[in-house]
């Protein structure tokens, strides 16, 4: 048994029944993918949209790609075809975006609004402020090729679990509350909150996040970087 397989099936076995793994695939090999794939994994995580589309060319077609990476406009119609879910919108107009692209297609594609939670100005994400007035927005309640499916967040790269905790436990409210008050319009659908990573994946399940997005504890460290 491969390293791979030990990993995600160790990780599979200690995981909540209600908790979505994502295995987060960026700079790994063809291979290590079809080792996870052989071993029952079917939702993979890429943050470059050009390395996305080639795997999803070259791999099997029932897999599952989430693009969980910042995402530029000019770049949403190379994914459009195939993209189950898109995990970190951060604006209108990427949604408008999106909508556009997702018509072409004949498709109408899932997003998760990311909201910004940790103490780093280098991650990204919308203020409460900015999600309520997208969902506000009377524009967006026109795009009818996109659907508003949850809330991620990424929590402070930091040891202090009350601090990430904190963090977390903020995006959790922030869903229960959109969840409440938005999820009459036509194109959403709260049900998915993801926030958790390979270092802080447990601390996210306690605080209810059903979705988490693992890469080194499945893969090792990233030592297949792409030249």
């Amino acid at each position: 048994m491969s390293t791979i397989t030990e990993n995600l099936n160790h990780l599979k076995a200690n995981l909540p029944n209600n908790v979505c793994l994502v295995a987060v695939s960026k700079t790994k090999p063809n291979e290590a993918i079809l080792e996870a794939y052989e071993a029952g994994q079917r939702i993979f995580g890429e943050n470059k949209i050009q390395e996305m589309s080639d795997k999803y060319e070259a791999l099997p077609k029932d897999i599952e790609w989430h693009m969980i990476g910042h995402v530029q406009r000019n770049k949403v119609k190379y994914m459009a075809p195939f993209v189950s879910l898109i995990h970190g919108v951060e604006s209108l107009k990427l949604l408008i975006e999106i909508n556009k692209q997702a018509k072409k297609n004949n498709r109408v594609i899932s997003c998760l609004l990311q909201l910004f939670i940790a103490d780093e100005e280098t991650k990204f994400g919308l203020s409460e402020a900015e999600i309520l007035e997208i969902l506000n927005n009377e524009e967006f309640k026109s795009l009818n090729h996109i659907k508003i499916v949850g809330l991620m967040g990424m929590a402070t790269f930091t040891e202090d679990k009350i601090h990430i905790e904190k963090e977390f436990s903020y995006l959790k409210a922030i869903f229960d509350k959109v969840k409440k008050q938005y999820n009459h319009l036509p194109n959403t659908d709260f049900n998915i909150i993801s926030m958790g990573m390979s270092n802080d994946y447990k601390i996210a399940i306690a605080c209810g996040s059903n979705m988490i997005r693992v890469g080194s504890t499945i893969f090792g460290e990233r030592n297949y970087e792409l030249k």
